[in-house]
């Protein structure tokens, strides 16, 4: 009996040894998993324009950053790896982190923006990124500035919380805590704009502040206040003026202000309150991305009339494929935008970050911005 049981321990060790040498993995925990290939559509990141551009390719990190895309490189937090994290949803894009240190210096008032060694401009890397194009492909697209934020914290912070990610919000230069509560926006996905006072028609009945960029003989202190403003916070895209009529028809006082913006690799968007306005078309021309908002929604502060103007930019995103709209931090419109913001799916409509409205702008032109009450 002795003899049978050594005999059956070692056919049972010659089985063990057979099967091991079979597998090479053989007493090793193993695990399947399948990997699927998915490659993201060439117009899932539009080409913009930007003070960059002249200075050759974007870098990898650039290119990172407008995809959505958040790589670990071998070495980083990843010794022996490289991790590539592609976000799924709108929810999971984060803004790069501000302030860039390539991008900032130091002043008397505080850091102001300013170009990369590297090419990298505060008008492409503090973007909101676009991520995935949604498939399908959207019948249309909205882009959205909020503006008048900072003065109030109430209404600050129901816009940071209430309006959805991809809407751009507009900071005054003269609230409080900005660089807290920007830092917050952006936290929460919104990239974020900078509002400059200019001097309006009405001036100085109407006085949007003691820094106001002036026309006629003040105009070379304009700098100076420029760079107060440009200091008051960090991370945004660019400016947006802040009425302005008069101004912005100036072109002898328009013109020290766009060179100095173009130098910082700022973005420029005109708030399309004047139709003399030069502010979009002399800042392209001074090869700085600029955009003109096309209508606003909330010129009559009422829910029903707002509700209008949005059913309105709906037309035009599917007649246009791009519209560039505008409306201020008010409660009632903060409200109807975030009503209005949840139907959109359904309608197959999405709204998109300002800066990449650029993109996707076409062959046809833009309609005429509606102007709301007198000049400004």
């Amino acid at each position: 009996m002795a003899a049978a049981g050594c005999v059956g321990v070692a056919v049972l060790g010659l089985l063990l040894t057979v099967a091991l040498r079979r597998d090479p993995d053989g007493g090793e925990p193993m695990a399947v998993a399948s990997i699927e290939k998915r490659v993201a559509p060439v117009s899932s990141v539009p080409a913009t324009a930007d003070a960059s551009t002249s200075r050759g390719p974007a870098s990898a990190a650039q290119l990172e950053n407008s995809a959505g895309v958040t790589v670990t490189r071998a070495g980083e937090d990843a010794p022996d790896a490289i991790i590539i994290t592609i976000p799924s949803e709108a929810r999971t894009i984060k803004l790069a982190t501000a302030p860039d240190s390539r991008l900032v210096e130091r002043s008397r008032y505080g850091l102001l923006p300013k170009l990369g060694p590297d090419g990298a401009t505060p008008a492409r890397i503090y973007a909101r990124p676009l991520g995935l194009e949604p498939e399908p492909k959207p019948a249309g697209r909205i882009a959205l500035l909020v503006g008048g934020l900072g003065i109030s914290q109430s209404g600050t912070a129901d816009a940071i919380a209430k309006l959805p990610p991809p809407v751009s919000l507009a900071f005054a230069p003269y609230g409080t805590e900005l660089e807290r509560t920007v830092q917050r926006a952006r936290g929460e996905g919104h990239e974020v704009f900078l509002q400059l006072p200019m001097e309006p028609f009405d001036y100085p009945d109407n006085d949007p502040g003691p820094h106001t960029l002036l026309t006629g003989p003040k105009a070379p202190d304009n700098i100076d206040k420029l760079h107060w403003a440009l200091g008051r916070f960090t991370g945004y895209v660019g400016i947006v003026n802040f009425l302005g009529g008069r101004f912005t028809a100036d072109e002898s006082a328009l013109s020290p202000i766009l060179r100095e913006l173009a130098g910082r690799g700022l973005m420029v968007v005109d708030d399309g309150s004047s139709p003399r306005s030069l502010l979009a078309g002399s800042a392209d021309r001074a090869r700085i991305p600029a955009l003109k908002i096309d209508r606003v929604i909330d010129g009559v502060p009422r829910a029903d009339t707002i509700d209008k103007e949005l059913a309105a930019l709906e037309s035009l995103a599917r007649e246009q494929g791009i519209v560039v709209a505008a409306a201020s931090a008010l409660p009632v419109s903060i409200e109807r935008i975030n009503r209005w913001a949840q139907s959109l799916d359904a309608k197959k409509l999405v709204i998109v970050p300002v800066s990449a409205a650029r993109g996707f702008r076409t062959a046809k032109p833009p309609v005429s911005p509606r102007t709301t009450g007198s000049l400004r």
